[in-house]
């Protein structure tokens, strides 16, 4: 499935704007990006060939519900320069001259102004930021050249916009030496900037080199880390070299867990988690009521009962484990994960924890399933390898039982733990029906628990 945003690129400080062409009058240029992948990476690409224009993406103009099923998305974005010759025919316009007449469509008037109201700060934006205005990506690009010209290298040009939004930003930057990246977050991630400042000093070791930092707007600049994205990777090897690094970074995590709670992790410590259980499946009660459809079957009061007692349950058991708390991740999958012969780095702490460390290995664990294998040996290697570091400081017994209870708390922590049972979040009945199955999933995963441990008593 795609989707189709029509462009407002605006050009020499936002006093004009590309149009296409027809008939006596104009019409904004459209992309269409196939659904789920990123809008700024990709409609800069398309707009760089079909117009030869090279354009830095600004943000998605919001937009009211559609009326006639059909969703108009704007995105606008500044001009850089030119690279070639448009494979379809367009034409700037000076702002001036521009009418409501001038469009055949009296919207694309409308946005336009809009745009330009958000971009000259006449028009306050919902969600205020630092990459609205025009000139920022120069102003960046330029800091970027005095951040690393003392190193021995310059930016070249080119660049890759992954993310584009007022107040979010992530984009690869080419030098003449190794690439760097800029990511700059907004709300709700703030906790993300200094999160991350906090573990790079911590553990340099696992991840990426911060060069500099732009508090003002919550970014920072890392060198790019050489390697390949472990969702690239199906070789066990490589997801076995994963796993004890992840053991390894935990466990010399254990002393920093306090500055690591100060940096804005979330507190999923046993005590602290076990005071979600109660309003998590309040929720759960409700939300399963409001379910419509007849299947997947909603689970009843007395199930939602049930599966907090094996919550409960599961959570003392950790709690008498005696392995302590550590660093983990809410958001630990393969994507973040970059292998290479010198080792492996970890990215984006944005859902870091301070708790028990395999619910971390139980998200590394599910990724493993769906991207390499089912193979059972390859699962069993993968977990000898992440329970080796931990097995030279504690017991197998007790590693044992904290990985039996790991797959329900793995789920529970992150259905309660991420900001999905926001009052705001709720009302979304995509997010709604997403907690409904999350918690079938704790629900399966309760009952495996239970007959994994009654086959270990018996």
């Amino acid at each position: 499935m795609r989707e189709s945003y029509r462009v407002i690129v605006l050009g020499r400080g936002g006093t004009e704007a590309l149009l296409v062409p027809s008939g006596e009058r104009y019409m904004l240029p459209t992309v269409e990006i196939v659904r789920w992948q990123r809008v700024a990476e990709n409609l800069n690409a398309a707009v760089r060939s079909d117009w030869g224009e090279e354009v830095v993406c600004l943000f998605e103009r919001e937009t009211a519900p559609p009326t006639d099923g059909v969703l108009m998305r704007y995105q606008a974005a500044e001009h850089l320069c030119t690279r070639g010759d448009p494979k379809i025919p367009t034409r700037w316009m000076s702002l001036s001259a521009l009418r409501k007449d001038s469009l055949i469509d009296g919207g694309d008037y409308s946005a336009i102004k809009e745009v330009i109201g958000i971009c000259n700060g006449e028009i306050e934006c919902s969600s205020p930021g630092a990459f609205s205005h025009f000139g920022w990506f120069s102003e960046l690009r330029n800091w970027i050249e005095l951040i690393v010209e003392p190193m021995g290298f310059h930016v070249n040009g080119k660049f890759r916009q992954l993310n584009a939004s007022p107040s979010f930003s992530l984009i690869r930057f080419e030098t003449d030496g190794p690439a760097v990246w800029f990511k700059a977050v907004g709300e709700p991630n703030l906790r993300e900037f200094p999160i991350t400042l906090a573990l790079s000093g911590l553990f340099p070791k696992y991840l990426p080199q911060i060069f500099a930092v732009q508090p003002e707007c919550n970014g920072w600049l890392t060198r790019e880390v050489e390697g390949t994205s472990l969702s690239e990777i199906q070789e066990n090897t490589w997801w076995e070299t994963a796993a004890v690094a992840l053991a390894k970074l935990q466990i010399e995590s254990i002393s920093v867990s306090a500055p690591i709670l100060k940096s804005g992790a979330h507190d999923l410590r046993v005590v602290a988690i076990s005071k979600l259980v109660d309003p998590f499946l309040g929720v759960m009660h409700r939300l399963m009521e409001q379910q419509t459809k007849a299947t997947p079957r909603a689970l009843s009061r007395k199930e939602l009962a049930l599966l907090g007692e094996h919550i409960r349950n599961a959570l003392r058991l950790l709690k008498t484990s005696d392995i302590p708390d550590s660093l983990g991740s809410l958001d630990f999958n393969p994507g973040n994960i970059i292998a290479s012969k010198n080792g492996s780095k970890f990215l984006d702490w944005a859902e870091a924890y301070v708790g028990h460390p395999f619910l971390t290995f139980a998200y590394l664990l599910e990724h493993f399933r769906r991207a390499v294998t089912g193979d059972a040996n390859l699962e069993r290697q993968l977990t000898t390898s992440y329970t080796a570091p931990w097995k030279q400081l504690f017991s197998p017994g007790a590693i044992a039982e904290s990985l039996t209870v790991a797959p329900l708390l793995a789920v529970f922590a992150y259905a309660s733990g991420c900001g999905l049972c926001s009052e705001e979040r709720l009302r979304d009945p995509e997010n709604a029906a997403y907690l409904r199955g999350l918690t079938r999933r704790m629900n399966r995963e309760a009952n495996e628990m239970r007959d994994r441990r009654l086959a270990c008593l018996s």
